[in-house]
């Protein structure tokens, strides 16, 4: 019997899920060089359509994807369903899509818990219609930082409201906003993990910029990890998963939904590819472990609570002190 398994009262071996340090250590053991080949296998190259940083909108679903280029055998979530049904399910730690983890049940034995896979429905619909799901990713405390300090930096300022005294004139929610899983349908109250990158009036990621059909981030060399490694994750528990579920898989690597799967790819920049996400494998998982340790609830504070790895916070990134 290993680390993972139990007995139940009638004998039967049974499989437990796997810890969130048992998960690491599998990150921390995964081989770039093998990552890079399943890359590579599968092949991606960025059209910069902008899908991956744009609200998703009523009806994108019933256009075709370019994916492999052979449409004719693309569904029409673009997923090719010959290769959906040779996908099998990870029995690992539960991960929701759109760049989110579930972290409910990692602090389950804790006094109080916020189930955030029940309010999964829950999005930020304050400035976009029923029909749009804002764009949502995963963006950690320090990766808040870097873009604050990276979007001063830049000349014509996109995000930016401060009052140049000096100070950084990037604000926390400039950057970042509550994942909205777990928070009321007016976003005014609710308890939440993990943050994500701040939207526009439209949806789309404020960074996000397009000109004659071309998109482009504004913030590129400062992109969090989720961003950077675009469409692929690795099958661990604990990690994210983006866009939903996966279109096709090599390894341990997952694809999800993008028009540039299925093109050639170097090999220099499959190894690149590789290298930064076993760097955020690793990165989640220990953003996990840390979330985990410093959860405590809040009690009745008022509005809305963040938790995450550093503790609880205000939307404005500010600590609470229980």
């Amino acid at each position: 019997m290993n680390d993972t398994d139990t007995t139940d009262l009638n004998g039967t071996e049974q499989e437990e899920t796997p810890s969130l340090e048992a998960e690491l250590a599998r990150a921390k053991s995964l081989s770039v060089e093998s990552l890079a080949d399943a890359i590579e296998s599968i092949g991606f190259e960025c059209t910069r359509c902008g899908a991956c940083c744009t609200a998703h909108h009523e009806g994108d679903d019933e256009q075709k994807s370019e994916y492999n280029d052979e449409p004719d055998s693309v569904n029409a979530a673009g997923s090719d369903t010959s290769r959906d049904d040779n996908l099998k399910t990870d029995n690992s730690v539960s991960t929701v899509d759109s760049g989110h983890v579930d972290h409910s049940s990692q602090i389950a034995d804790q006094t109080q818990t916020v189930d955030n896979e029940g309010q999964k429905e829950h999005h930020d619909m304050t400035t976009q219609s029923a029909s749009t799901e804002p764009h949502t990713a995963t963006v950690f405390p320090d990766e808040i930082r870097e873009l604050q300090t990276a979007t001063d930096d830049i000349g014509d300022d996109p995000v930016a409201t401060g009052d140049g005294d000096g100070q950084a004139s990037t604000e926390w929610r400039d950057v970042a906003r509550p994942m909205p899983y777990g928070l009321d349908d007016e976003n005014e109250t609710g308890t939440t993990f993990e943050w994500a990158l701040q939207t526009n009036a439209c949806g789309d990621c404020v960074f996000y910029d397009e000109t004659d059909g071309i998109g482009s981030c504004q913030a590129h060399d400062d992109r969090p990890l989720i961003c950077a490694t675009y469409p692929f994750s690795v099958a661990l528990g604990g990690t994210s998963q983006p866009m939903g579920e996966a279109v096709d898989k090599a390894g341990m690597v997952r694809a999800h939904e993008c028009e540039g799967l299925g093109r050639d790819i170097s090999r220099e920049a499959a190894e690149e590819l590789a290298a930064t996400l076993r760097t955020r494998a690793i990165r989640e998982l220990n953003e996990a472990i840390s979330l985990r340790d410093a959860y405590e609830p809040t009690g009745d504070t008022d509005g809305i609570v963040v938790h995450d790895s550093e503790g609880a916070k205000r939307p404005d990134g500010t600590a609470i002190d229980n």
